[in-house]
């Protein structure tokens, strides 16, 4: 389930940023090389980079790839890593849940309420803020698999050498 899902979000992640680079790209010759910028495409990208922002965000946190100060579990052992990487998972979640799950939804269903549009693509702006819930629900999923492999005794923060050996082998050969 879990690399199905892993799979689903960079497909998706890869696609977003193919498009993103697409309209930046036409934006730059719509500007400089046909003197007509294009309104549609700036306002485009501007809402596409903010989902690929966010829901890359929480991808990359559910790779274990993301910026973190991991001074503290790793200066423990044993038992008190075990608890420590737990305490840090939950709080994670409890920040996606509290801040990104039920203010985002609140900012989305306020948003949509007032029928607030966007100038240049007609689109609601719930949709565009709808990136901060559902970027919300990734990195809770994340965080709750990341608690089930703290409960089974794995390691979830890795040093950052392990990770740049990691990053630099490909898929096939870990198997």
């Amino acid at each position: 389930m879990r690399r199905a899902a892993d799979m689903l979000l960079r497909g998706g992640i890869i696609t977003a940023f193919a498009v993103l680079l697409a309209c930046v790209s036409w934006q730059v010759i719509s500007r400089y090389v046909l003197g007509t910028p294009s309104t549609v495409t700036d306002e485009l990208a501007r809402f596409i980079f903010m989902w690929l922002a966010l829901v890359g965000g929480a991808f990359t946190y559910g790779q274990g790839r993301h910026l973190a100060i991991d001074f503290l579990p790793m200066s423990v052992e044993g038992r008190k890593r075990q608890a420590t990487e737990a305490a840090i998972t939950l709080l994670i979640a409890a920040f996606a849940v509290i801040v990104m799950i039920w203010g985002g939804s609140q900012l989305v269903a306020k948003t949509l309420a007032s029928g607030q549009i966007s100038p240049a693509l007609r689109l609601p702006m719930g949709w565009v803020y709808g990136a901060v819930p559902v970027a919300g629900a990734i990195v809770t999923a994340y965080a709750a698999g990341n608690l089930l492999r703290i409960a089974q005794g794995e390691q979830i923060l890795k040093p950052a050498d392990e990770i740049s050996v990691e990053m630099a082998e490909p898929e096939e050969s870990k198997r």
